[in-house]
């Protein structure tokens, strides 16, 4: 079975010469942002440390400028074209990747199609999510790979009606709101609709480092000087936000940045990291991936829905055991906000209020 994946390609030119862009440099100064050593950046992105040094070398005699300067008695640390590259780097892949990634799975399926060869097991549309992620990359290692295409929780839950696919991942708060959106949700799945139960995760406002315009909750998307960053309409996040905002009464036209949309929680952080904004609303996890500060809002419990008829199939029985195993629950535990607790757990009705832990 063919398996796709698609990267993008940046390709610099200046007036002498022109390059394509290597991520592997992203990694490496992430690393150095973290530590301030290059030993230990080289190591978190798998490269040696020469290697790392003549990839810093070589770009920054491409650009003409340092990317990076030493500091004495405090190791390195990025000038402000390196803050900028990394910023770029991150915010690129950030934002693409689920959009690569959904384009990679419907080239693969069609391609499998044309060669007979056999399909995934299960078709899988979820909101992005950071454990979603750890599920499929955890099934591909199997015989039992998903095809994952990435939308809003309210367009995954309309293409389960239609029969565009076998799985449907949504989310909702805990708490009166959750209570509001399940009754939006209960609308929207099919009358036969089975659930299960995946993950519990952290939201809140992702804010920059040390919060400096001291954030504290949604009425300050309203103050003067505050930068926001939405996510896009028709997600579960951007439905839950819309909710706490009409809850307080909130006049929406003084948000500074409310039309500004992004698609994934880590685009929204790579947004705040490159101080393009200053709060966006989101899961802990996103945070943490840039070392940003985190102002929790809300427990959610994450669901995945599908035909009543298809949990006594042996890929949904795979899938099951999968959620229910050591491996996937180990995995999720290292994930800042998150739990999977109850994760392959078949229940009769979402739950918005209880949530455990």
């Amino acid at each position: 079975m063919i398996r796709l994946q698609i990267r993008p390609v940046w390709r610099f030119r200046s007036e002498s010469s022109e390059r394509d862009f290597d991520f592997q440099l992203v990694s490496i100064l992430a690393g150095l942002e973290a530590s301030g050593k290059l030993t230990q950046a080289a190591e978190q992105a798998a490269l040696s440390y020469r290697h790392a040094w003549n990839l810093v070398a070589e770009w920054e005699a491409f650009f003409g400028a340092r990317l990076v300067e030493k500091v004495k008695g405090r190791g390195s640390k990025l000038t402000p074209l390196g803050k900028r590259l990394l910023w770029a780097g991150r915010r690129a892949q950030a934002r693409l990747a689920p959009e690569l990634e959904n384009l990679a799975g419907e080239f693969a399926a069609a391609l499998n199609e044309a060669l007979e060869e056999r399909s995934p097991a299960l078709a899988m549309h979820a909101s992005h999510d950071y454990a979603v992620a750890l599920l499929r990359d955890l099934l591909a290692e199997g015989e039992s790979p998903i095809a994952l295409q990435y939308k809003g929780s309210f367009d995954a839950l309309a293409c389960l009606r239609r029969g565009e696919c076998d799985l449907a991942g949504f989310h909702l708060p805990d708490g009166p709101l959750g209570a509001l959106l399940a009754q939006r949700y209960d609308e929207c799945l099919p009358p036969d609709a089975g659930l299960i139960a995946f993950v519990t995760r952290e939201q809140g406002l992702i804010v920059r480092a040390g919060n400096p315009k001291q954030v504290a909750g949604v009425a300050d998307f309203c103050r003067e000087g505050v930068r926001m960053v939405n996510r896009q309409r028709g997600s579960g996040t951007r439905a839950l936000l819309e909710f706490m905002i009409s809850s307080q009464g909130l006049d929406r036209a003084r948000m500074d940045g409310y039309e500004n949309e992004e698609i994934t929680h880590g685009a929204v952080a790579a947004l705040i990291a490159g101080n393009q904004a200053d709060v966006g609303f989101g899961v802990q996890a996103a945070a943490a991936q840039y070392s940003l500060g985190f102002v929790p809002l809300c427990r959610e419990r994450y669901y995945l829905a599908c035909a009543g008829s298809s949990l006594v199939s042996a890929p949904m029985d795979q899938l099951l055991r999968t959620l229910r195993g050591a491996a996937f629950r180990e995995r999720v535990a290292q994930l800042p906000g998150y739990s999977a607790e109850r994760a392959g757990e078949v229940v009769d009705r979402i739950e918005p209020h209880a949530v455990p832990g």
